[in-house]
């Protein structure tokens, strides 16, 4: 999944990234719009893990989503 697919289906991927990282809420979700670099950044700063670290788990998403 790229990042206009992530932008182009975020309406319909928000309950899955709410279900993946249930620390974000839905004004986390409005502000993040699809925006992968964005959701990075809200991942990292509601988990306190690295950038590597939330690349990584928005990779295994993707591949999920993606199947």
């Amino acid at each position: 999944m790229n990042k206009d697919i992530l932008e182009g289906k975020w309406k319909q991927l928000k309950g899955d990234v709410q279900n993946t990282w249930g620390k974000l809420t839905d004004d986390h979700l409005d502000q993040i719009e699809g925006n992968r670099e964005k959701l990075s950044g809200a991942i990292q700063e509601q988990y306190g893990i690295a950038k590597d670290e939330a690349e990584k788990q928005i990779n295994e998403f993707e591949k999920r989503m993606a199947a």
